[in-house]
């Protein structure tokens, strides 16, 4: 084999070409990863157009309205984890029952209400207006309230609005020294 030969072979792949393709460029570094509100929101919104796309026919994002949305939400229910009393049953309005049921588990309303939040962000951030927002509509707050009445009856503890914290009046200097009293 002649030097040409051997260096070439040498070389291998790492021997630039003239092409005309642009030099590569250093791999970027890969972006920070979300954060675990994000990171749900991205799972949730997928799941949510998944479920769009599973209807038979399947609904666009543009046609879709309140109605599929609850129609989601009671989809959800069949994968829930907090079992809510039936009228009927005998630990209906029971904090804590002794004994196992046969009531069905569902959604918990925390988890639904924080669900319809994350949709409601990911809708817009998606290009959809505020005003066309099915996750935004009345009936779902209406939905809510009522699933939330219902899981507070059938577990016999009153759901009870935290109330917001009042911001303070801090006093300026001037009236916290005069207020003080003298030494």
């Amino acid at each position: 084999m002649s030097n040409d030969r051997k260096r070439e072979s040498a070389e291998g792949s790492s021997r630039s070409t003239t092409t005309g393709e642009p030099p590569q460029q250093q791999p970027q570094p890969p972006p920070p990863p979300l954060s675990r509100y994000e990171s749900q929101k991205r799972r949730d919104w997928n799941t949510f157009g998944q479920y769009l796309k599973n209807q038979r026919p399947p609904v666009s994002l543009s046609q879709c309205s309140c109605n599929h949305v609850l129609e989601f939400l009671r989809y959800l229910d069949q994968f829930g984890k907090t079992k809510v009393h039936l009228n009927g049953c005998v630990f209906f309005g029971q904090p804590d029952p002794p004994a196992p049921c046969t009531c069905p588990l569902r959604q918990a309303w925390g988890s639904l209400d924080a669900l319809i939040g994350r949709l409601r962000a990911a809708y817009e951030e998606h290009g959809g207006s505020p005003e066309t927002n099915p996750f935004g509509n009345g009936a779902i707050r209406v939905y809510l309230r009522e699933v939330r009445d219902c899981q507070s009856k059938a577990r016999g503890i009153p759901y009870k609005k935290k109330k917001k914290k009042k911001n303070q009046i801090k006093p300026n200097n001037n009236e916290a020294k005069s207020s003080k009293p003298s030494s």
